[in-house]
């Protein structure tokens, strides 16, 4: 009881001493603050840049690869030569698909250009409308959903219908408030039926994903300018731990259906759509312990300042102390005073570099047109670190001020 008395004591006139000398506080807490705000900051700015780019490589397909043609490979050296792969066929795709058992989902696409233009009546498009061909899992492999309509039925992608899905900003651009539903349109001069209204990825999407048109992939192969297309294979996995392992399956069986022997190298390319972003992560882990890094430097010297600032308090208040030693203050109870009195200062402007970083931190990440983000697992990390510097920065003032002698404090001057 005597314990809980003395520490809310201590507290008391911590709280009292820190009231008594607003100026002084205000500037150690600032101190402290500009730390935490540079730790917060930097930290919450990473933790934006990681939502966005996790939500950019979701338009991808989770847990997916794709199975794709080498393309050219050019040799530089003596007889150098320019090497072409064979294309993925669409026979080899479909083979692929009839006899791949794992349990995947698999789409079969084909890019049938970049720039077309997109008509409904009087309006049009500008020329910058990607055409895929695909079929009726491109929308789990692509990471889409629809906002209106329906998918493509078996029937369309068996005889190649002239049926569309198209992106949210082609259907804004095209149809203005109309339901583009079962209305037909001209893409560049073929005529197709909306069947349906791809939900859009927003601003942030990185891949052009609301300016697309989706077709059946028999009649993209019928109207490519191209005599000889390849196609590509998309592979959604079910589970993530399992991604590997099918790549590994998926590898064995292409090459059979290529009829490559043993010793023959791959002729196709397998592209897993998280290697790019394990990559960015990578970097991204790398300027987080650079922001790391940052802050502790700051708040080194922060410490640095509180325990001068301190050291003045201590001077200053050298009477104070000897007068609370007379009446019968042990040099425990006057070097917790201290303590506390620093770790209080300390989490005041802990609080406020908090508030300032994440506000900051949200400004960048607002900046780049991404969600409000808040790095918890640092706030925890920032208000730790207070109190630590509070304990290191105050313990030497501290020590100095219970080790006063009492009659010779009540003397100074």
């Amino acid at each position: 009881m005597a314990v809980k008395t003395t520490l809310r004591e201590n507290i008391s006139i911590a709280l009292q001493s820190i009231g008594g000398n607003k100026l002084r506080t205000v500037l150690t807490a600032l101190i402290i603050s500009i730390g935490i705000m540079a730790l917060i900051g930097i930290q919450t700015a990473i933790e934006g840049i990681k939502q966005k780019t996790n939500d950019a490589f979701a338009g991808l397909g989770a847990n997916s690869f794709t199975i794709q043609n080498m393309g050219v490979n050019l040799n530089f050296g003596p007889g150098g030569q320019m090497k072409q792969y064979p294309p993925i066929s669409y026979d080899q795709a479909v083979q692929f698909r009839k006899n791949f058992k794992l349990p995947v989902s698999i789409s079969i696409n084909l890019d049938v250009t970049g720039n077309a233009i997109a008509k409904y009546g009087n309006e049009k498009t500008n020329p910058n409308i990607t055409v895929k061909g695909t079929n009726e899992n491109y929308l789990l492999t692509g990471g889409y959903k629809l906002a209106a309509g329906r998918n493509f039925s078996s029937s369309e992608l068996e005889s190649g219908d002239n049926v569309v899905i198209i992106g949210e900003e082609i259907k804004e651009n095209l149809f203005k408030d109309k339901d583009a539903v079962n209305k037909s349109m001209f893409i560049g001069d073929d005529k197709f039926r909306v069947i349906g209204v791809l939900a859009s990825k927003g601003s942030g999407s990185q891949f052009g994903g609301d300016k697309v048109c989706l077709i059946p992939v028999f009649k993209a192969k019928q109207i490519i300018n191209n005599s000889k297309p390849t196609f590509n294979i998309v592979v959604t996995v079910n589970q993530p731990e399992a991604v590997t392992a099918t790549v590994d399956e998926a590898t064995a069986l292409f090459r059979n259906i290529r009829g490559l022997n043993v010793a023959q190298p791959e002729n196709f390319e397998i592209f897993r759509s998280d290697s790019i972003q394990k990559q960015l992560d990578s970097q991204i882990g790398g300027l987080s312990v650079g922001g790391m890094v940052i802050g502790i430097i700051t708040l080194i010297g922060a410490a640095i300042g509180l325990m001068n600032i301190m050291l003045v308090s201590v001077t200053e208040r050298t009477r104070e102390i000897g007068l609370r030693k007379s009446i019968g203050a042990t040099p425990a109870v006057i070097r917790k005073q201290f303590l506390i009195e620093a770790i209080v200062i300390c989490l005041i402007g802990g609080a406020g570099g908090i508030v300032l970083g994440i506000g900051i931190g949200n400004l960048v990440i607002l900046a780049m047109e991404g969600s409000f983000a808040v790095p918890w697992v640092w706030l925890i990390v920032a208000i730790v670190l207070c109190t630590l510097i509070g304990m290191i920065s105050g313990y030497y003032p501290a020590k100095k001020a219970a080790r006063l002698d009492p009659v010779e404090a009540l003397r100074y001057e």
